[in-house]
């Protein structure tokens, strides 16, 4: 009976012990200031932010947070301050044992570029307008219209099935909206133009432009053409220089 009373005591004491030690640890780390600010941006990433415009962004209450104690600083405060950049897709923000404060963040993704009333903006995957940065240009399809704003989303999901073909990718370079909510494509192997009308019909008809160029690339009269047009049905009409009409 005294032994396991015994043993008791101790286990008892054993448990206050390392809560007391815990509890000490705990408060002395709390107590470190941080030492130094590092950050990290994912691989592939973008060059939009520089490391000096993030800590800009790292401010509690007015203050850098280097030097201040670990335990007034608002990791999550702090978090959503880089996640709001509009160059940021994802940020994380926490400090290491040994006093350090890391950021990682993911930058978006720029697929193409919009110049529309008198607004020039990057978008990304999601549609989502990006500024321009005086530190980077992205190499993305440039495009123009008027009032491009109310068609983001049908924009976006053009250019993320361009970008899906290897050859298309490189090809298109440029894409014009009229006013008829028709495509014009500006191309990179040559001078002439592919209308391919209003956003129906997607995959058929990048079915028959790649077909077109595969006969006409063959036989070298690729760059003969003024315009190749997809929109009829089971057909691509072009014009040549001279204006005579091929089909």
């Amino acid at each position: 009976m005294i032994k396991k009373v015994t043993k008791y005591f101790v286990f008892i004491g054993l448990v206050t012990g390392l809560l007391v030690l815990y509890s000490f640890t705990k408060k002395r780390n709390q107590q470190k200031v941080v030492d130094a600010i590092t950050v990290e941006f994912n691989e592939g990433s973008n060059p939009f932010l520089t490391h000096e415009s993030v800590n800009k962004l790292l401010i509690q209450s007015q203050v850098t947070v280097k030097n201040q104690p670990k335990s007034i600083l608002d990791l999550h405060h702090l978090e959503n301050r880089v996640a709001s950049n509009p160059y940021v897709e994802k940020a994380r923000v926490f400090i290491t044992l040994g006093g350090v404060l890391k950021t990682h963040i993911t930058q978006k993704e720029p697929i193409a570029r919009i110049i529309s009333d008198n607004e020039v903006y990057y978008i990304d995957k999601e549609g989502a307008k990006i500024p321009l940065s005086s530190s980077f240009s992205a190499r993305v399809p440039i495009i123009n219209g008027d009032n491009l704003s109310e068609k983001l989303q049908e924009i976006t999901q053009l250019v993320l099935f361009i970008s899906k073909d290897q050859f298309l990718q490189k090809e298109v370079t440029g894409i014009q909206i009229l006013n008829t909510n028709e495509y014009v494509f500006t191309v990179r192997s040559g001078n002439y133009r592919v209308e391919f009308g209003k956003y129906e019909d997607v995959n058929l008809k990048f079915k028959k432009l790649k077909a077109f160029y595969n006969k006409a690339i063959k036989d070298k009269t690729i760059k003969k053409y003024k315009t190749i047009n997809l929109k009829y049905h089971n057909q691509v009409v072009c014009t040549k220089e001279n204006q005579d009409g091929e089909q």
